[in-house]
């Protein structure tokens, strides 16, 4: 169960049945500097929220607020200049790749937001149904569900495309706070067909760009670390494009005597983070062939 509920021109994501979870709908993006005003009408409203988390923003590191408290981490990218990150940060390899994509045709450019950008993003979401070993959720989605999505947070976004010739292959859709303080990368999608092209890495490198020119200081991509799972593919391609891992507060104030004592208990928490690694990595590894054989019973269109 979800629904969004507005308090102080803040859209407030709701999501379980037993219990009641809040957060900002735009999370790791738009953040709560003072929280306080929004905590005390999500108690008076009654609107059934029993636990609202919220997590801090870039630079600060270290706990501002006394509620109960656990660690979260971004993948973030301290920023100067595109050159210091193009000459100094970045591994050989990301460097190499990026120049490849150039080198291929593609060409990666900030875009406005239009029709014409969300067909294109709409049929990258379209090509294939799996990535990376799990559903593409957003396979199968129309144009009108697509450009809702895609509208969302305007006044905090930049839209990079790459282009072979006309045709959008890749894009990204960076999210920057109300301080300019850290920029999150919300999408970052290619088509699989022209991987070997390295679109990612180049529109990596146009968000460096477009980040060092407006002087937001962090890019975010993500988390570094999910769980206990602290390696992949995705994690690799981070570190070799300079991402590390900064640990920030993330807060849990229940509002509720369900929530202080789901809180308590640990059910704040999935089933899964309690399962070990080994166990949870095996888990992944039967989804993804899951997954990888059900693409291929798929037939190709004609």
């Amino acid at each position: 169960m979800r629904r969004i509920i507005n308090i102080r021109e803040n859209e407030i994501r709701v999501e379980g049945r037993v219990l009641r979870i809040g957060r900002l709908e735009a999370e790791g993006y738009l953040f709560l500097d003072e929280p306080e005003p929004v905590l005390e009408e999500l108690r008076q409203r009654g609107t059934g929220v029993d636990l609202f988390t919220f997590v801090q923003r870039l630079p600060e590191t270290s706990q501002r607020f006394s509620y109960p408290m656990e660690w979260d981490n971004f993948a973030a990218l301290r920023l100067t200049t595109f050159d210091e990150w193009w000459n100094k940060q970045i591994g050989f390899k990301a460097r190499n790749k990026a120049k490849q994509s150039e080198k291929k045709g593609i060409v990666v450019r900030e875009v406005p937001f239009s029709d014409t950008l969300v067909k294109g993003i709409w049929e990258v979401y379209n090509e294939c149904s799996v990535r990376q070993g799990q559903r593409n959720k957003h396979y199968g989605k129309d144009f009108e569900t697509v450009y809702k999505e895609e509208a969302t947070f305007l006044d905090h976004s930049i839209f990079i495309g790459a282009f072979l010739g006309e045709s959008l292959i890749g894009f990204i859709k960076l999210v920057h706070d109300d301080t300019r303080t850290q920029a999150g990368m919300m999408n970052v999608v290619s088509m699989v067909k022209h991987r070997d092209k390295a679109p990612a890495n180049a529109l990596v490198a146009q968000a460096v760009r477009s980040c060092s020119d407006r002087g937001i200081p962090y890019l975010v991509y993500s988390r570094f670390a999910y769980g206990k799972k602290q390696r992949s593919g995705l994690t690799d391609f981070k570190e070799r494009n300079a991402f590390k891992q900064i640990d920030v507060p993330r807060y849990y104030v229940p509002l509720t005597t369900s929530g202080s004592l789901a809180l308590r208990m640990g059910l704040h928490r999935r089933m899964v983070d309690y399962l070990p690694e080994s166990v949870t990595s095996r888990l992944r590894d039967l989804r993804a062939a899951w997954h990888k054989r059900k693409l291929a019973s798929v037939p190709e269109a004609s």
